[in-house]
């Protein structure tokens, strides 16, 4: 038996009808720009989230990147930023004229804290944009309350971890903007490209649907320098069904991740993922690190595991980004060089789990530490 790393099409499958009725709806109503189905699905993901506003985008980075414009952020600003995250993070900082200055995750975790960022502010720094990476919450409350000190724009970039917890709070409740994507792969993931941007902020709201719609949201009365960034009704339609199973299928993915715990958790040379204390996370993937990483990856294709590698290279080790790389090795480079994501997901069955887990345990033990 193959396991994938996800199951994208039982997805689709789990609950076809509702997917294809939501087509149909939008097909038979004739609106495919901004219409109702946006408006409702904005409505319960700011629920949800528990915020205000929710600005539904064409994808991840736009929401970073137009959560950046709105908050003032352009050249000549610094913003803090992970070492160890997608390039988009920092692409969204850089497309804005803006600086990214890099932060290592803390000890023993995938995530920044706020002694990084402390030790990382300038007097040029007026954003900070933490990952809550692999779906594990960043430490919100301390990284809130750090911004709030040195009157600095907290942006969270929570598009891994939809539903993900720091205490009773959600992520996306900590900053002033965060920023969410919907790629297929995403816990809430769409069928297509899509992102949001929630916050409790009229203001902020009123500009970013200016934003995303030319600088207008009046037909014909171009408010400011906008562009075309719009979460499609179609993709709206089929959020709203997804929304709907996301606290089902992160409890699902919370048993896989427990029983990945369970069964790998005496093996030498592996370490697997810890969990910060306050931080409820929904498993976006199940990072483990091993020194044999590509022995491992390589022995697990041959038994029929797929895995994936989040991420190879910190963003510094990246052409457009090699300007930021430190002189020394990094805990970043270490993680990238180590990590390596074992099949995650909502439709993986308790079977398919205890064969990767004895995937793992039979290259362990062929080639023991």
């Amino acid at each position: 038996m193959k396991v994938p790393f996800l199951d994208l099409q039982a997805l689709y499958l789990e609950d076809a009808a509702a997917y294809d009725a939501a087509y149909h709806r939008v097909m038979d109503s004739g609106r495919w720009i901004l219409g109702p189905e946006v408006s409702r699905f904005e409505a319960a993901f700011a629920s949800y989230c528990g915020r205000r506003h929710a600005i539904g985008v064409g994808n991840g980075l736009e929401a970073l990147r137009l959560a950046l414009v709105v908050a003032g952020i352009g050249p000549g600003d610094e913003v803090i930023v992970p070492a160890h995250t997608f390039i988009a993070t920092w692409l969204a900082v850089q497309q804005c004229g803006a600086t990214p200055v890099p932060v290592e995750p803390e000890d023993g975790r995938f995530n920044i804290g706020p002694a990084g960022v402390r030790a990382a502010l300038s007097a040029r720094t007026r954003a900070v944009i933490p990952v809550h990476l692999y779906g594990h919450a960043a430490d919100g409350p301390a990284l809130e309350a750090l911004c709030a000190e040195h009157g600095l724009v907290l942006i969270e970039d929570a598009a891994q971890a939809q539903g993900a917890r720091w205490g009773e709070r959600r992520v996306g409740t900590f900053g002033q903007l965060s920023a969410f994507s919907f790629y297929p792969g995403k816990n809430l993931g769409a069928f297509g490209d899509a992102g949001a941007v929630l916050t409790d902020d009229d203001g902020l709201a009123h500009a970013l649907r200016q934003q995303r719609n030319y600088g207008s949201t009046q037909r014909y009365a171009h408010e400011s320098l906008g562009t075309n960034s719009r979460l499609d009704e179609l993709q709206a339609a089929w959020l709203q069904v997804r929304l709907a199973k996301l606290d089902a299928h992160n409890a699902r993915r919370s048993e896989v991740a427990a029983l990945y715990a369970r069964h790998l958790a005496d093996l030498p040379g592996l370490r697997l993922p810890a969990t910060a204390p306050g931080s409820q996370p929904v498993w976006h993937v199940y990072a483990v690190q091993t020194a044999a990483r590509e022995a491992l990856q390589h022995s697990l294709s041959e038994q029929g595991v797929e895995t994936l590698v989040h991420y190879p290279r910190p963003v510094y080790g990246f052409a457009p980004f090699a300007a930021h790389r430190p002189a020394a090795h990094t805990h970043s480079d270490e993680i990238c060089a180590q990590v390596l994501s074992l099949p995650m997901g909502p439709h993986l069955s308790d079977a398919q789990v205890m064969q990767v887990c004895a995937a793992v345990r039979n290259f362990f033990e062929a080639h023991p530490a």
